[in-house]
């Protein structure tokens, strides 16, 4: 299993009349938390989309249980609790300055090779970093 954990400052912008997060803008959490993830193994989109790889997503569930405010820090828990195959799986979790959750969620993204424009399995660079992980 590997996780890392990034922080976010909820902006202005992301809110809504009432002063909480609109519920839109956690999918955008989730990404920078998997982007976050993604570079603390040394990884990137942008290196894995030259090399003919892109990873849209295929599913999402979130489960909203405290809402998130303006100017708050959030911490965003990423994880990946196996080796992925054609298609990865992530998990999140919210955390506030207090350290409450306040959100949960996952995805699901495929492996797709941009030539074929078919599912593929992942860049063998990825699954060796990855693999330290999940001994």
């Amino acid at each position: 299993m590997y996780t890392n954990s990034t922080k976010i400052r909820v902006r202005y912008g992301e809110t809504d009349q009432m002063g909480y997060m609109y519920y839109g803008n956690y999918a955008q959490y989730y990404e920078v938390g998997r982007v976050e993830m993604l570079r603390s193994l040394g990884m990137d989109y942008a290196a894995m989309e030259a090399s003919g790889i892109m990873l849209p997503v295929l599913e999402l569930n979130c489960k909203f249980i405290k809402p998130a405010f303006y100017d708050q820090e959030i911490t965003v828990k990423t994880t990946v609790e196996q080796l992925p195959g054609i298609r990865i799986h992530f998990k999140y979790e919210l955390f506030n300055v207090n350290d409450e959750l306040i959100n949960i969620g996952n995805t699901t993204l495929v492996f797709i090779d941009m030539a074929k424009n078919k599912p593929c399995l992942p860049p063998a660079e990825f699954i060796e970093k990855l693999k330290q992980w999940f001994k």
